[in-house]
């Protein structure tokens, strides 16, 4: 397939705004395109090359795209800069001055997708010394040769700054159009072996069937299974016929894969956090008897010398962390508290019960002190037992309780009606983006402050504004959880897509937990809500904008304030 038929794609998906509209355009790819080519064409659709649990990144800055374009047309890199000044999109700027310079160019070769895909995932493997240059010099080989409009869809995805609207969701719908698919069966598929460019493939090749049989893989993560949230203890217990209690752990949901003396350890977001905590490979080392196995838990960060459970945040330094890996695995140790089991020895455990799937743990783990041991469980007698094992889990500085029913099998991916059910004493909290800023004056100059929040909508996959953000945010550290606007004016700043005056626009990649006291109708935010009093929490690096809530979200919960006491209907 050549890439300028990608790009006269790319050109309808960028006209076309309606979900329905850009589902029915992928599908048609989909279904012409050779089975062998979707696994790229879905990434490049998303506008990348590597699948959403890959380590690799393409790293590609700004600078290095305009010294690319520079030598790519033959021009001073200042020329570019100016371009890119009045266009603010690189890729803009590198079709236009292509355009321009046609005449003294080489007749350029015809490029196709296969080329393109395989060039951009060599530049991301560039490393070591002399890796910038070569780089670059990928880059030029790919632009000297692009016709204008290729070299524009070239940039923005080497830049990771593709911008199609192209939301999981739609490709999922495609799919299930292209081939004539239940969406729930797509779905589920996708739940276990996260790629939709791997499920387009086996949709084509094997249809229904394949979908159906699809394997988890050791080594590739899985959509782990998600509690529903209940309005108390009670209603929790009651939902099931035989429920059992564990802790909710202020920590980071972690699936360990072992096959043979490997290891891989993913987040709930897919990422692989394997280098990050050595530590706790060397105790599953020791502590997992299987030869294979999937085993899920909970990596809780404890304060070394008191032994108590340290907040989440503490646990968030060493899940980014690149360096000195081994001097922070001492200074933040890890408890892994494991309560379930999806995989032993060539076997799937999703047909068996949670109660099946705990006594294959127990046989599976071997509990070793202050490194890795089961989490605390209760099967209550009555309520007076379970609010009594509720109020010692929070003395203990948990986040409340996961209510579990013992008949209950695994289900990827799902929140699912008679399955786990969370218990937290806190108000219902948000998970959001930041999408904007404000660079502050006087004391806090050189700072962002008054932060943009933005919901996502699950139809585009935009995000909409919904609350401006200034409390919670530390100007000082006082303890080594505080997150401080010198912090996170560190970790926006890579993601400043433009800036006017002292107002930002940002990426959104950063996803933080916010707190609120009520929820209005507002005619001023995209999204149509504003969140009243917004409150800083919490950094969310487990999770990625995806898992960001949603407009469907914040419907709910404003629905249900609403029966709870009369609703705003403007700002305050």
């Amino acid at each position: 397939m050549r890439y300028s038929e990608l790009v006269d794609i790319y050109e309808k998906l960028e006209a076309t705004s309606s979900k329905l509209g850009k589902t029915g355009i992928i599908a048609d790819v989909l279904k012409a395109a050779p089975a062998e080519l979707l696994p790229k064409l879905v990434m490049l659709f998303y506008g990348t090359v590597f699948p959403p649990w890959s380590e690799e990144k393409i790293g590609v800055a700004d600078k290095m795209m305009i010294r690319a374009v520079a030598k790519a047309v033959g021009m001073k890199e200042s020329e570019v800069v100016a371009s890119y000044r009045k266009t603010g999109d690189l890729g803009l700027s590198a079709e236009q001055l292509i355009a321009k310079k046609r005449q003294k160019r080489l007749a350029a070769r015809a490029l196709d997708v296969n080329k393109v895909f395989d060039t951009i995932q060599k530049i991301a493997r560039q490393t070591g010394a002399g890796s910038q240059e070569s780089k670059t010099a990928l880059i030029v080989e790919l632009l000297s040769v692009a016709q204008p409009k290729e070299a524009k869809y070239i940039v923005r995805t080497v830049l990771e700054q593709l911008r199609m609207g192209v939301a999981e969701g739609i490709v999922r719908d495609a799919i299930a159009k292209a081939f004539g698919i239940d969406t729930d069966i797509v779905e589920s598929a996708w739940y276990v072996r996260p790629d939709y460019g791997e499920v387009a493939k086996i949709a084509k090749e094997r249809g229904v069937a394949g979908l159906k049989k699809i394997e988890l893989v050791i080594g590739m993560p899985i959509m782990v299974q998600l509690a529903e949230k209940a309005p108390d203890l009670k209603s929790a217990v009651e939902a099931f016929k035989r429920p059992v209690l564990e802790y909710k752990y202020d920590g980071a949901r972690i699936a360990v894969h072992k096959k043979g003396d490997k290891f891989w350890l993913y987040t709930r977001r897919l990422e692989n956090v394997t280098e990050a905590f050595p530590d706790v490979v060397e105790t599953c080392k020791k502590a997992l008897m299987a030869k294979e196995c999937i085993v899920e838990g909970e990596a809780l960060a404890i304060d070394p010398k008191t032994k108590r459970p340290q907040p989440f945040q503490r646990l968030s330094q060493r899940i980014k962390r690149k360096y000195d890996i081994a001097k922070v695995a001492k200074e933040i140790p890890v408890n892994l508290h494991v309560f379930d089991i999806v995989y032993l020895n060539g076997r799937t455990l999703f047909d068996k019960s949670l109660e099946e799937r705990f006594n294959i743990l127990k046989k599976t783990v071997k509990p070793i002190a202050d490194k890795i041991e089961f989490a605390r469980r209760l099967i209550p007698k009555d309520l007076k037992e379970a609010e009594a094992f509720y109020k010692k889990a929070l003395s203990e500085g948990q986040e409340g309780l996961i209510v579990k029913n013992l008949d209950a099998l695994y289900t990827p991916g799902r929140r699912v009606a008679g399955g786990w059910l969370k218990v937290k004493p806190v108000m219902e909290t948000l998970d959001l983006a930041i999408i904007g800023a404000t660079w502050g004056t006087g004391k806090r100059a050189g700072w962002l402050g008054s932060l943009i929040l933005g919901i996502r909508d699950p139809e585009t996959g935009k995000f909409l504004e919904c609350g401006m953000l200034g409390t919670g945010i530390k100007e000082k550290k006082t303890r080594a959880e505080d997150v401080t606007f010198e912090d996170m004016t560190k970790m926006l700043k890579p993601y400043i897509i433009s800036q006017s005056g002292h107002d930002v626009k940002i990426k959104p990649k950063i996803i933080i937990e916010v707190a609120y006291e009520e929820i209005q109708k507002s005619p001023t935010y995209s999204s149509g809500f504003a969140l009243r009093f917004p409150r800083f929490i919490r950094l969310r690096p487990d999770k990625g904008p995806a898992e960001a809530d949603d407009l469907n979200r914040i419907k709910a919960l404003f629905e249900i304030q609403k029966g709870k006491a009369p609703a705003e209907t403007g700002e305050k």
